[in-house]
């Protein structure tokens, strides 16, 4: 009987470096699938050739062999080499080509455009609540994956009293929500990289298209001078605009044409006056004033399009720009070959004293700077468009007339500083308000020269003011630190809404939405804020103000 005989064992250890392990993935789609399939064929061609070539080289008769000796290994491999060398080159131009071709579809414009909308439906998705409150509608909820099993008839009565008893607490809700105070709910913010640090100067929306809002940034004081930005944003795509048009210098004022709603005018802080076609991808304006002789030699404070009727009979329109500057003078640009400008009205500093009119002629003895009074601001009439009223640094408000442009019909005098904005009531046509940087917001009647309300609720500077499209009691003021919403149906003391400002940042322009019940919000920071504004008290009658004495709305 055989035993095996076991060798006696030996214990081995091995050491080597730690051995890292990762986890990688990779998503491949049936168009790789397609085009690895491609190249692979594609390269197996010539090695086909090669192989061939090498088998009749191989098969060919000894003579020769016999004749070159050893020598013939070296022509073998020679040749081999060769065929090595020509398929690299090949399976290189191939990848050359797969990379032109990969970047050729980067840059197609059609691809930018499937991008531009698929980024849009990312973005609905994302902020699809925040854009439902902005549009008054309601919120989408996730659905809930459906049950397959049947359920009984008891079960079934249940469910219906569930939703029942949701129902009586929704109502409960919003009698809760009725009893709240009005409030602004933040929504989100129109900023990016590019605007963060800049001041927000101008608001404007597009005449046709709601969604789409033009934006100007830049710097107020002339030492806080930096590279300015003008931006359409739009309301499908709140993280980043769409457009972009840079400028070396601030932009101070925007405004979508009416006529042609693709054409943006832009003011800047040098006094050119610049028009862009927002449907084109181009930044290089159609037009500008940089050349043009007649260009502001101040900054442009304020321009907007303006339609005035060109004919007695009211029907045929044209459209002008106007624009108003610290140079004194009130502009209108006319689009023809070019950019031209006419001079609507040279601004004239008067005195309280004097019954002197603006325009009239000083003393030959007064110096020419003394003169001239920088314009701040202008708003032409809602129904008269050949009437318009013009702020001043000064403090004074300017009636003037298109079809006069050497005198004042009026001013208003009751500001202490400079007059930033003027607004007219969009429902009663002869009241107008204004605010300035004495602090105050004053309400001014058409017909009488004095103020008829006036509000100094802080002791910050007064940037903005803006009418509410739905209500002729509501209006909006932005200072220094805060914006008010003020109903004078429910108080002329004090403010409905106050929303503070954040520490070190300073508002510096308002705007309502035209469709909904939103309020937007411009500060020093470059971010355009959008609040919802709830519970807001209605007017029992229709909301316009009746204008009776001088101490009653």
């Amino acid at each position: 009987m055989m035993q095996t005989i076991n060798g006696a064992p030996k214990n081995k250890d091995v050491q080597c470096d730690r051995i890292i392990k990762e986890d990688k993935g990779i998503m491949s789609t049936a168009w790789d699938l397609y085009d690895s399939y491609n190249a692979l064929e594609l390269s197996s061609v010539p090695v086909r050739y090669s192989t061939v070539d090498l088998s009749t080289k191989a098969s060919a008769p000894s003579k020769d062999q016999d004749q070159r000796g050893p020598g013939s290994t070296t022509e073998k491999n020679s040749e081999a080499s060769s065929i090595m060398e020509i398929e690299n080159v090949i399976l290189a131009k191939m990848h050359d080509d797969q990379e032109d071709h990969s970047d050729a579809i980067l840059k197609s414009e059609k691809f930018q455009q499937d991008l531009f909308f698929m980024e849009r439906v990312l973005m609905e998705n994302i902020f699809q609540p925040k854009l439902a409150a902005y549009r008054q509608l309601p919120i989408l909820k996730e659905p809930e994956p459906e049950e397959l099993e049947d359920f009984s008839e008891s079960e079934k009565i249940e469910e219906i009293e569930e939703d029942f008893k949701k129902e009586e607490e929704e109502i409960e809700i919003n009698e809760e929500q009725s009893i709240i105070p009005a409030n602004l709910e933040r929504l989100w913010s129109f900023s990016c990289d590019l605007t963060k640090g800049l001041n927000v100067s101008s608001l404007a929306w597009n005449k046709t298209n709601p969604d789409l809002l033009a934006v100007g940034y830049g710097h107020f004081g002339f030492k806080e001078q930096k590279k300015g930005l003008a931006c359409c944003w739009s309301i499908k795509n709140p993280m980043w605009p769409e457009r972009i048009y840079q400028s070396p210098y601030g932009v101070t004022a925007v405004d979508f044409s009416v006529g042609a709603p693709n054409l943006l005018a832009v003011g800047y802080h040098n006094g050119t006056v610049a028009i862009y076609n927002v449907q084109s991808n181009s930044s290089v304006p159609v037009l500008d004033s940089s050349e043009s002789p007649q260009k502001h030699l101040g900054p442009v404070w304020q321009l907007q399009w303006i339609e005035q009727d060109r004919g007695t009979t009211g029907d045929d329109k044209r459209e002008i720009l106007v624009s108003i500057s610290a140079d004194g003078r009130i502009s209108k640009w006319v689009i023809r070959k070019g950019l031209y400008c006419h001079d609507l009205m040279r601004l004239k500093r008067t005195t309280f004293g004097s019954n002197k009119r603006g325009g009239e002629k000083e003393k030959k003895g007064e110096a020419l700077i003394s003169r001239q009074a920088p314009g701040m601001c202008f708003a032409f009439h809602p129904k008269d468009t050949n009437i318009y009223l013009a702020g001043t640094e000064e403090g004074h408000i300017h009636k003037c007339s298109c079809s006069y442009n050497e005198q004042y019909l009026d001013t208003y005098r009751g500001h202490k500083g400079p007059v930033y904005k003027i607004a007219w009531n969009p429902f009663c046509h002869d009241v107008f308000l204004s605010c300035s940087a004495d602090w105050g917001v004053i309400i001014w009647q058409q017909e009488n020269p004095k103020p008829f309300l006036s509000f100094y609720p802080t002791t910050h500077v007064v940037y903005d003011v803006a009418w509410s499209p739905k209500s002729s009691y509501i209006f909006a003021a932005a200072n220094e630190s805060r914006v008010e919403i003020w109903d004078l149906h429910t108080s002329t003391l004090d403010p409905l809404i106050v929303n503070v400002a954040n520490p070190g940042i300073k508002f510096t322009t308002v705007l309502f939405a035209k469709q909904t019940d939103c309020l937007l919000v411009g500060d020093s920071d470059g971010q355009v804020a959008v609040y919802e504004l709830r519970n807001i008290p209605t007017a029992l009658d229709s909301g316009r103000v009746r204008v009776r004495s001088q101490k009653s709305v």
